[in-house]
């Protein structure tokens, strides 16, 4: 009996509620069966880290960091738990009345977790033929093949490119545009310093530690987020904080938290913490601006040189447009900062050196582009930027930007789009008059509003009528907001198909689920460091795929063969043709310059060592020669005031940044008479978003009765008969979830936090077990975002706004229901 058959027997009952028990029992028989005994320590990688895993009799036995990682992060602990837990989705499955009825099923059904076991062939065959339906009956503008998120690392076996690829042979679908980490930023950045800014390399950290004299972490808690990278992440950031550290105690740089709670890496460096009131940052940054000007600290040479539009901007810092002067006492009023403390940061950030590091959870609000730009203009008016250890950066929290790159090539990846030549089955381009382009965080909206013409970016952007969904290595139901919201929304959509590793509520409220295997159970290669680009890793297989699951490259091999395209699709390749051609293709892009060894030799070895970069300095060329270098803006130079953007005639989001106030806001703002309590929904500590949720043993080091932490501020607890272990329901008019509580002086009074990427697990709302799919449904774990405000930032970047959020909590009372986030399906046989 071959591995697989011999997993397959161990479950093969007719109608079973998967449990943790039914997966470790098959994994625990496998490792005595001897099955695939090859043993020894492997190479590979993920978004936390380059590992050695020790694999014995089949199964992954140890993990340890890889060599070179002197900074592991602790989730290394957890890895195991990504490939042996009991939420992997182990065979092809087809919701129950969608298998019964096709696009004319119930879908208020959708959630209920009855799920049928087909085979591949069987599911493969539904979601042709569903795509068939839509592309016949309503066209592109009907298929949403859009949706992306966090991939899984290596540059072969991407899920994005593999899906997107595959259904683009059958023919075109709705797409979108930016991210949901970055949204806001993203968008009105390039207006002000002409790129993104936030995935740009920054200044390198020694820079930064040799000339600042002042740092400011804005919103910013680069020592927990520093933990994971886009690619395999080499954790090197961690040095140049330690070595931070020893300066702050020594008092050679003085660093300053920005932010409504104490932060991790506040907590690591020692360094002081400003408390503001949430969402109020643009206001602080007006006070500060204001007593520059005031008092003319600011660098007017540099403004006049580098910059334009402070013209017309200073007449708003002084009240002369609006009657309100921006001094720092209107701006303590809203902010509960004192005027004395921002006349002394003024001071402060004008004196010597200083280096401003913004964090990206302060654009996810309403108004999100403003906090940002208002950033932007603070560091125009200190005069530093283009300097070493000045001006501002956006990114020196993520995947550790600011440690310098090697310069070396990278290799290539899958391609996501068709060859030239190549034209799909449904070759229409008709999207029935709608844009067949839409900004990430706005496709509920698509789907309950189609034909909504909404502003966006200078254009105008008609929703489509989407009816089928495809998301691939995708969990919007852990990104998006309002999960009540969502529910609405996929009670119109005739079909959803989710390819994943694991059971996410995607998944849950799918039609046709589809099992990929994880990045462990396929060969790869992988950039170690994304931005420092240190090296090449193989990532070899630990073990064989378990159940029925495949690689995303075996998927849709399998699904462009049932369109006659199997050629086409792979090339007339194997995985590892590809992973030669992707590694040959790198080798001769680097000759000459970085040596690297064949491909068999390399493969060995498990890495390529590309060696260390230069430091460098971000906008020095501009700074040494505007008109030579300029930046990519209208005018080249840094724009204070955007003639484009005050074209546009936004109402939310005018010409030069503004402080506006926002729909939702604690301390005395809007919506706080109901709802007093601010929501943090940061990114996690333990997590990538919702990557590492699933793995069992290591959720439990963190959770409180099973579930996700809340951190509560000790006299809002008391206030509520609340203690560290009680089980709270949090709650507000858009739902309600529970969670546990964890009462600590770290958070203030009016602001909880629960960490974004806890699993969504409805239960009924009287906490039953049956009624997870009906509207107001209680989320038995803690998903933050089913409390969430799910409009856009601005007419702007209609990026998503999740930190405007108004919750109050209390006490659970009744009987505390099992958490439904991690078990599989009700398995049903028919």
């Amino acid at each position: 009996m071959n591995r697989r058959d011999f997993l397959k027997g161990l479950v093969g009952t007719s109608y079973v509620v998967l449990s943790g028990s039914s997966v470790l029992a098959p994994l625990n028989a496998l490792a005595a069966s001897g099955a695939d005994a090859s043993d020894g320590w492997l190479t590979t990688g993920s978004h936390m880290g380059a590992f050695k895993m020790k694999r014995k009799n089949g199964v992954i036995s140890e993990v340890k960091p890889f060599d070179t990682d002197m900074y592991p992060t602790d989730m290394i602990n957890g890895i195991k738990g990504l490939v042996y837990n009991p939420s992997r989705v182990r065979y092809p499955m087809v919701r129950l009345d969608f298998l019964l009825k096709g696009h004319q099923s119930d879908t208020t059904q959708r959630g209920d977790f009855r799920f049928v076991r087909v085979t591949w062939d069987k599911a493969l065959g539904l979601f042709k033929d569903s795509l068939d339906l839509i592309q016949t009956k309503y066209g592109p503008s009907g298929l949403h093949a859009g949706q992306t998120g966090w991939r899984a690392t290596g540059q072969l076996h991407s899920s994005t490119s593999h899906m997107q690829r595959a259904v683009g042979m059958h023919g075109n679908f709705v797409k979108k545009i930016g991210d949901y980490s970055t949204g806001a930023g993203q968008t009105i950045l390039p207006y002000i310093l002409g790129s993104t800014e936030v995935y740009a390399q920054g200044t390198s950290w020694s820079l930064i530690l040799e000339h600042s004299k002042t740092i400011i972490l804005w919103s910013n808690d680069p020592y927990k987020n520093l933990q994971v990278g886009w690619n395999a992440e080499t954790h090197e950031s961690y040095a140049y904080l330690a070595q931070l550290k020893e300066k702050v105690a020594k008092g050679e740089i003085r660093v300053i938290s920005i932010d409504p709670v104490v932060t991790k890496t506040q907590q690591y460096l020692g360094c002081e913490q400003l408390y503001i009131n949430p969402q109020t940052d643009v206001a602080l940054m007006l006070g500060i601006a204001h007593e520059m000007v005031d008092k003319n600290l600011h660098d007017n040479a540099f403004i006049e040189g580098y910059s334009l539009g402070f013209d017309q901007f200073l007449p708003y810092i002084k009240g002369e447009t609006d009657g309100v002067e921006k001094t720092p006492e209107w701006a303590a009023e809203i902010t509960g900062v004192s005027a004395e403390i921002i006349r002394d940061l003024a001071k402060v950030m004008t004196k010597d050196r200083t280096q401003m590091l913004m964090g990206w959870c302060i654009q996810r609000q309403q108004h999100g582009e403003q906090p940002y730009w208002m950033a932007a203009v603070l560091a125009t008016m200190i005069g530093q930027i283009g300097l070493p250890g000045g001006g501002i950066s956006y990114g020196h929290h993520y995947s550790s930007i600011g440690v310098p790159s090697s310069g070396a090539a990278a290799p290539g990846a899958f391609p996501r789009n068709l060859d030239d030549g190549q034209k799909p089955i449904f070759d229409s381009t008709d999207f029935k008059g709608a844009s067949n382009t839409i900004p990430v965080a706005r496709w509920i909206d698509s789907i309950l509003e189609p034909g909504k013409t909404i502003d966006s970016n200078g254009s105008k952007v008609t929703y489509p009528d989407i009816k089928m969904m495809v998301f691939s290595g995708n969990n919007p139901w852990n990104h998006h907001q309002d999960r009540n919201r969502m529910k609405k929304a996929f009670h119109k959509l005739e079909c959803i198909v989710s390819i994943d590793m694991n059971w996410t509520a995607t998944c849950r409220f799918s039609d046709i689920v589809l099992p990929a295997c994880t990045t462990f159970e396929r060969n790869d290669i992988d950039i170690y460091g994304a931005y420092a680009n240190r090296g090449l890793l193989a990532m070899q297989k630990m073990v064989e795929p378990l159940f029925e699951s495949l690689s995303d490259f075996e998927i849709f091999t399998r699904f462009a063969a049932l369109l006659g395209k199997e050629k086409e699709y792979t090339r007339g390749m194997t995985e590892h043709d590809w992973l030669v051609k992707l590694y040959n293709d790198c080798k001769a892009a680097n000759a000459g310059k970085f040596e690297m060894p064949e491909f068999e030799e390399f493969w060995k070895a498990g890495y390529v060592y590309f060696g260390e970069g230069e430091p460098w300095v971000r906008h020095a060329a501009f700074r040494d020669d505007p008109e030579i270098n300029p930046l990519g803006t209208p005018s080249g130079l840094i724009e204070i005031f955007s003639r484009k953007i005050a074209h546009y005639e936004y109402d939310d989001c005018p010409g030069h940044p503004t402080w506006m106030e926002k729909a939702e806001r604690s301390h005395g703002g809007p919506g706080s008479d109901k709802h007093p309590i601010w929501l943090q929904s940061c990114h996690p500590d333990k997590r990538l978003h919702s990557q590492m949720c699933e793995s069992e043993e290591y959720r439990e080091t963190y959770t409180v009765q099973g579930r996700e932490p809340v951190y509560l501020n000790p006299e809002d607890a008391k206030k509520r008969g609340i203690k560290s272990g009680d089980v709270v329901r949090v709650f507000n008019d858009r739902g309600q979830l529970l969670a546990g509580a964890v009462v600590s002086d770290k958070f203030p009074k009016g602001v909880i936090r629960i960490q974004e990427g806890a699993w969504y697990g409805p239960v009924g709302k009287d906490g039953s077990k049956e009624g997870g799919a009906e509207i107001g449904a209680i989320c038995s774990y803690g998903d933050p975002n089913t409390l969430t405000l799910d409009i856009g930032t601005s007419k702007l970047a209609q990026a998503c706004s999740a930190y405007t959020c108004l919750v109050d909590y209390e006490k659970y009372q009744g009987k505390v229901p099992a958490v439904s986030s991690f078990s599989g399906p009700v398995e049903i046989a028919l």
